[in-house]
């Protein structure tokens, strides 16, 4: 980073960083023994679609890659696109099963990576449910930060978040998670795959 970049403020670009991802399991239990969150089993990964056979060819060896694990009991992984136009791909695993979730979203993002549409990846979700009042959160990967952040809609709200639940969350994962600093990056993906709980039709 140049002098001028630090006289003007602007931070050096973070790279990528997968990896980060395995630490979600970690994540989960310090969720579920300080705030009562357990995993749905329910996580998706978020692209902007790019016209053209190439990508359509990798949609479908990324459906081939998951749908063809013998460990996901024949479950198959569902594409939808969002009101905005982005594409979301749902994958499902045994709620008490993280890890294996978070090496289908690994596999997922490296795909896309090493086949050239980096720049299309935006984000991965992970959701979580609470055990007694039945309220809905998110841990949100951002692709090009490296970085999480909770989401927690308000249930029964038109695109409202609970926010207080939001800063327990971030206050309890510092540890185990690269947490976003920049809250203006807490992105609200309403309608996310994997964010309520439940999975949307298959288009």
């Amino acid at each position: 980073m140049g002098l001028l970049d630090t006289i003007l403020g602007r931070s050096k670009p973070v790279r990528p960083d997968l990896d980060q991802l395995f630490a979600v399991p970690a994540a989960a239990i310090t969720l579920q023994a300080g705030a009562g969150f357990t995993p749905t089993g329910l996580g998706s990964v978020c692209f902007a679609s790019v016209e053209g056979g190439a990508f359509a060819g990798i949609q479908r060896e990324v459906r081939d890659l998951l749908d063809a694990d013998t460990g996901r009991g024949g479950v198959p992984v569902e594409l939808s696109q969002d009101a905005y136009g982005y594409t979301w791909l749902l994958v499902r695993q045994p709620a008490d099963d993280t890890a294996s979730l978070v090496n289908d979203l690994h596999a997922v993002n490296t795909l896309l990576e090493e086949a050239g549409f980096g720049p299309q990846l935006l984000c991965s979700l992970i959701g979580f449910r609470e055990a007694a009042g039945n309220r809905p959160l998110a841990l949100v990967y951002l692709y090009k930060r490296g970085t999480f952040y909770p989401l927690a809609p308000l249930p029964g709200t038109a695109e409202k978040r609970d926010n207080a639940l939001e800063l327990q969350a971030r206050a309890l994962l510092g540890d185990d998670l690269r947490i976003e600093e920049d809250l203006a990056r807490w992105f609200p993906v309403w309608g996310a795959p994997g964010l309520g709980g439940e999975a949307p039709p298959t288009p």
